[in-house]
């Protein structure tokens, strides 16, 4: 009698009831963050609050075809793992000096296809790199991007960046109950309440914000019911070389964030990143970014908020993330239904960020828990990297008298700290005539060739 092989995690598709909540979990944990990039090119380019409304169902919409591409993928298509994708950071800066100096929107979409036609012609190469990233180098990375997440829940916690009463102590007292109401759940639940601690979080502060006035539903009576994005809405794209260089250096950052996130989730769920599968989602994200530049927005990384959820939760199914790319779509697609999710206030959403992003960091210490720090410089890596990845998140100004590319690279703390445990993991550990035990391998025996390289014994 034949046995059927068993279905990885990974590859599980919970029930409906199951799929919706942990789904919609996703999006409320990432909505903010999908919402604030365009809300800041459109306010520095002062556009009309129409407009601003497109650019932001127009965002939706592609955020949520991106992510069922990563997560169900076609072809050589999508990492086929529980990835959220959002318009990314890296890109704010170099697209507001787009559109504000010359060129408008039709130059920054010109210059985002290009770049994303860049990334998906790269993305074998990057493939190729992940011997790169030993568990020396991929932890220090998860415990970065944690750690460089924590202000995004802080700002969530006062109250939201700007807003008049940022850090009154209601908002924090707010943020505290909903982190409370997720840690009983978790601890006290049952299992499948457990899993859902941060939706659950978050309905119990929504209750409580709307009697004490915390939220405003008033925008989804204004919004619409239905809105479809077409291409090029603001004209044809405009192909302009200084624009070009600049998005291509954004390119350059997201592809080692995502690559940092791909390997992240990879250890949460159990099937590591592979060279061929790495490639796969860094195509996925350069054909998102093109389908953004087409459809009005803009360019598209994974969405680190999203790597804490998986690990909180311990839902490592693909098919739940796709569920919340469906629910993207349906947000993009309904306006209406957009307004509703985007009255969740900060806190609320900052008491859950809490934990999620504190998760992130704390699988980064699992990670380099099995790295082995005798006899070695391992410690010395992870020390500099962390300090250099935090540095512009502790003082974002910090390289500001330094030139436009310059700061592209380095005021993501992510990619900083990045690029520095690649070079120093290069540097202590693979240079020829130098002893590589324990070089980002797991703590145990090991044996170091002639060449420099770490044998198993």
């Amino acid at each position: 009698m034949a046995t059927s092989t068993p279905v990885h995690p990974v590859d599980a598709i919970p029930p409906v009831r199951q799929l919706a909540a942990f789904g919609l979990q996703h999006v409320l944990a990432m909505y903010a963050g999908a919402v604030a990039v365009p809300l800041i090119v459109g306010g520095a380019m002062k556009l009309p609050p129409a407009d601003l409304a497109y650019l932001i169902t127009a965002d939706l919409l592609v955020c949520g075809i991106a992510t069922l591409i990563q997560c169900v993928g076609f072809w050589r298509f999508g990492v086929r793992l529980p990835i959220m994708q959002g318009c990314t950071f890296a890109a704010v800066s170099p697209m507001v000096m787009i559109g504000t100096t010359g060129g408008g929107l039709p130059a920054i979409y010109g210059a985002v296809i290009v770049a994303g036609l860049v990334i998906m012609l790269l993305a074998p190469v990057f493939g190729r790199l992940l011997r790169f990233f030993p568990p020396l180098v991929t932890g220090t990375v998860i415990l970065i991007i944690g750690v460089s997440l924590m202000p995004v829940a802080g700002n969530w916690v006062a109250g939201g960046s700007g807003a008049e009463d940022f850090g009154d102590p209601g908002n924090l007292g707010l943020a505290a109950f909903v982190l409370v109401v997720v840690l009983a759940v978790q601890r006290f639940g049952p299992a499948f309440l457990s899993r859902i601690a941060v939706l659950i979080g978050i309905a119990a502060g929504l209750v409580v914000a709307v009697p004490f006035g915390f939220t405003d539903f008033g925008g989804v009576a204004d919004a619409g019911w239905v809105g479809i994005s077409t291409p090029f809405h603001f004209g044809a794209p405009a192909f302009e070389a200084s624009a070009i260089v600049s998005m291509l250096v954004v390119a350059l950052v997201c592809m080692t964030e995502t690559t940092g996130d791909f390997i992240a989730v990879g250890e949460m769920t159990g099937r590591k990143a592979e060279p061929r599968s790495l490639a796969d989602g860094l195509r996925a994200d350069g054909l998102s970014t093109v389908l953004g530049g087409v459809f009005n927005t803009f360019p598209y990384t994974a969405f680190a908020q999203n790597v804490g959820l998986v690990g909180m939760t311990r839902v490592r199914s693909r098919w739940v993330v796709a569920a919340a790319g469906g629910m993207l779509v349906l947000l993009g697609l309904l306006p209406k239904l957009g307004a509703v999710v985007a009255a969740i206030p900060a806190p609320v959403l900052g008491g859950a960020g809490v934990v999620m992003f504190g998760t992130v960091a704390a699988s980064g210490l699992r990670t380099l828990s099995e790295v082995g720090f005798e006899g070695n410089h391992n410690l010395t890596v992870v020390a500099v990297s962390l300090a250099v990845g935090l540095l512009p998140v502790g003082v974002p100004t910090v390289y500001d008298a330094f030139p436009a590319w310059f700061q592209t690279v380095m005021h993501s703390g992510i990619s900083a700290g990045c690029l520095t445990a690649i070079v120093l993991n290069l540097l202590f550990n693979h240079l020829p005539g130098r002893s590589a035990a324990g070089a980002g391998e797991p703590a145990g025996d090991v044996a170091t060739e002639p060449s420099g390289t770490v044998a198993r014994t």
